[in-house]
């Protein structure tokens, strides 16, 4: 099977133990990897775990790293009465072997979505959008617009074609990663194909859901849609160094994000890739700070009234195991939250409210290791350790 830029920023999206083909990861350069050394703690790690559970910690990051090759990793784990573990290990460009830091900024995939959401269901409160509302409302020509409606788009219910399941998209994308695409051009992909079925039947993780969302946001704000999560979203949560980026923008520091997703299957830097083709469903910037205070925020509803955030967590089945979804939220094991993946670029962000604990992970690969996502690898060994009750985990194939 061809290759797909989809594939990552879907399969992430929901703890992909996937059913794809295995692949091999082969980082720049091996030697500046190994070289990087064992996990370096946090200057502002006041409160660390104990000893004993620290270094099984530091066993199965490293582990899993060398393992599925990733080329660095950051970790931040809160569990309140217990401690924090706050760790970098690995590179962040394997040309000079400079060493991951724990301030470093990542692109964030599909955890975007969890911010657009929020944005839509503000809009919610307010009286402006209903949920129940078709996309035809807000947005023309749209195929079966007039029955699917804003709540099927963000529980991945409205049968669109997925605009990064296309050939053509997906050729034009790895021909030139820098150029940059509007929302109306990706989605035009899509609506060339049939809807895959009738709208709330069923779950499929679609990208073009979240655009619609995202123009849905725009036309009720009269604002663009980075602007709109900057001061509703961003600023209300204190999250200064969290962006919706206009093109490949992408401020210091931050590691080089190593990806097999080329035409060829051969790695390639994908630092200044363009993330517009993602626009809503993928394209923003975080840090791990900024992260672990929007794992709380989202999954408790800090931005919104109780009766749109009930609705929010309201999970329906995906048909994989250990997983729901609700408006653009996942519930993974009791662990609430999203990751993403976007080519270069893995992240887990997500929330236990039975202990309040956060765990955020950040690597610079999405490249496949043995058929699963090597960010899922990672949090289901770290989870296997601190929640053994909770262990994130599940399976979600593409398609």
């Amino acid at each position: 099977m061809r290759r797909t830029p989809y594939r990552r920023l879907f399969a992430a999206a929901l703890l992909a133990a996937s059913v794809l083909a295995p692949m091999t990861v082969t980082p720049a350069s091996a030697t500046a990897v190994r070289a990087a050394g064992l996990a370096r703690p946090a200057p502002d790690d006041d409160c660390p775990l104990g000893p004993e559970l620290t270094a099984r910690l530091d066993r199965a990051i490293e582990d899993v790293r060398q393992q599925a090759g990733i080329p660095g990793v950051v970790v931040g784990l809160w569990l309140p009465g217990r401690g924090n573990y706050v760790r970098a290990t690995g590179v962040a460009d394997t040309a000079t072997g400079r060493p991951m830091r724990t301030d470093d900024r990542f692109r964030i995939g599909s955890e975007t979505k969890t911010f657009t959401v929020t944005a839509l269901l503000q809009l919610v409160d307010e009286h402006r959008v209903g949920l129940d509302d078709p996309i035809s409302a807000y947005v023309d020509g749209v195929p079966n617009g007039e029955r699917i409606t804003l709540r099927q788009l963000a529980e991945m219910r409205s049968g669109l074609f997925p605009y990064t399941f296309d050939e053509d998209f997906q050729h034009d994308l790895l021909s030139d990663p820098t150029r940059s695409f509007t929302p109306q051009e990706v989605l035009a992909y899509g609506s060339r194909h049939d809807n895959t079925f009738d709208p709330g039947t069923q779950f499929q993780y679609s990208n073009s859901n979240l655009v619609l969302l995202g123009l849905v946001v725009e036309k009720v704000t009269g604002r663009p849609l980075a602007e709109v999560i900057r001061h509703r979203v961003l600023r209300p949560s204190r999250l200064g160094h969290t962006l919706f980026p206009q093109g490949a923008e992408f401020p210091e520091p931050h590691p080089h994000g190593y990806t097999d997703q080329t035409l060829t299957g051969a790695t390639a830097d994908a630092t200044d890739w363009n993330p517009s083709w993602a626009w809503a469903a993928g394209a923003m910037i975080s840090d791990l700070r900024d992260l672990r205070r929007w794992a709380e925020i989202v999954a408790t509803g800090r931005l919104l009234s109780p009766e749109t955030q009930a609705q929010r967590l309201t999970m329906l089945p995906t048909g994989f195991p250990g997983t729901g979804y609700g408006l653009g939220i996942f519930d993974a094991n009791g662990w609430i939250g999203h990751n993403g993946s976007i080519p270069g670029y893995e992240t887990v962000t997500v929330y236990l409210p039975s202990q309040r604990a956060t765990l955020v992970i950040e690597i610079n690969t999405d490249s496949s290791s043995q058929g699963q996502e090597p960010s899922t690898l990672l949090a289901r060994a770290i989870t296997a350790i601190v929640t053994p009750d909770h262990v994130y985990d599940g399976t979600v194939p593409p398609r």
